[in-house]
């Protein structure tokens, strides 16, 4: 990967296909290694990305605020208190275009509102509750909300899907571009959404994504798609298996539970993918569905399955998969896989880079008791 991100684009900034996602994954290595090397790594990408900020976009994956929250997090890991505090000060100033009710901006994760929403969650969940206050967040989740509610009036679908969004005049479903990912990152916990917005609002509007998913168990890349092809974290189950557990965590019903885990099923049967090894589009991505579902239950199976797409992953380049745009890259290519596989070797902490949130203090607890070392809430 190192090598082949000599021929990198330079001017790639991005957490999804640029320097932030490789300044990520030795984010990740670190954490998994408490190896000092990686930071320090993961610091050279950092600054290469916050010399270049394009002051126009604002989303973690594509936007400044991959940039920002990542450097912040580098910071507070180093102890440069200062320089953190820096980079949440210039994160916070991006709050006025998110929120402001005359911008175009979309909700969905990859540009949108829910992306910026997952940089917000991020900081306090990696530094510490309150890095970012509660009015921050709050105001952010209320815009996401409105904009819902407006496009269901529009449409017309208030009572069926009282949130109902759109990206490029398409209503997607999946985690990239979709409801699925808007709805999951409304029902963190640190998103601290009122539980009666998530019993009349968000609840009812997964119930009706629900009942589009195909005979196969698979679900459409948007609403007006009824080609069941594409089983891609992006597009398809391996996205919305996410938004189903965390909505069995939520509101404690089983029949999201029992379809997430049909979710599951279906990407046992079909996804290894062709299109590569990577986390959006690729065979590492659909591993993470595994490890997430089992965090969840403790079924050895699902860890099973992980195992064995890690093991497809770990043949890179024997199965005639297309090589991808950006092919050394986080969200496309090899610094994806190379996530993932470090996720397998630690099951109990893994998460999907840049959309599931973690614990840094159950993180540290787990690794400590896993490793045989002491455990110190002040490590």
């Amino acid at each position: 990967m190192e090598e082949g991100l000599k021929t990198a684009d330079p001017h790639d900034r991005s957490a999804y296909t640029g320097w932030t996602g490789i300044a990520l994954l030795y984010l990740q290595l670190y954490r998994v290694t408490c190896d000092q090397a990686h930071l320090l790594r993961s610091l050279d990408y950092v600054k290469r990305t916050l010399r270049n900020l394009s002051g126009r976009k604002v989303a973690f994956l594509c936007g400044d605020a991959g940039p920002l929250a990542v450097g912040a997090v580098v910071y507070h890991r180093l102890k440069s208190d200062c320089e953190a505090q820096e980079c949440v000060t210039k994160l916070l100033q991006l709050q006025r275009t998110v929120v402001c009710g005359d911008s175009d901006l979309p909700d969905e994760l990859l540009y949108g509102r829910a992306g910026y929403l997952y940089a917000l969650l991020y900081l306090n969940t990696e530094i510490g509750p309150g890095t970012v206050c509660q009015s921050a967040v709050n105001e952010v989740v209320a815009a996401i909300i409105e904009s819902g509610k407006a496009l269901s009036r529009e449409e017309r679908k208030s009572e069926r899907c009282p949130l109902l969004y759109q990206w490029h005049r398409k209503q997607y479903v999946g985690a990239a571009h979709g409801m699925a990912g808007i709805y999951y990152m409304l029902m963190q916990p640190a998103a601290n959404v009122d539980p009666d917005t998530l019993t009349e609002m968000v609840k009812p509007s997964i119930d009706y994504l629900r009942h589009k998913r195909f005979r196969s168990g698979n679900y459409p890349s948007s609403l007006s798609n009824e080609t069941d092809r594409l089983v891609h974290w992006c597009h398809g189950s391996p996205g919305v298996i996410h938004m189903l557990m965390q909505a069995y965590q939520v509101f404690k019903e089983e029949k999201y539970l029992k379809d997430a885990m049909e979710c599951s099923d279906v990407i046992w049967q079909r996804g290894l993918l062709r299109k590569g090894y990577g986390v959006c589009h690729g065979t590492a991505g659909n591993g993470y569905s595994f490890l997430s579902l089992y965090r969840l239950t403790q079924d050895k199976k699902y860890l099973y399955r992980a195992c064995k797409f890690a093991e497809w992953c770990l043949e890179y380049g024997a199965h005639g998969c297309r090589i991808p745009d950006r092919p050394y890259s986080l969200f496309e290519g090899m610094a994806g896989t190379i996530h993932f596989l470090s996720d397998v070797l630690v099951p109990e902490t893994s998460r999907f880079p840049a959309f599931e949130l973690g614990s840094s203090q159950m993180d540290k607890k787990v690794l400590a008791l896993l490793s045989g070392r002491p455990f110190s809430p002040r490590a």
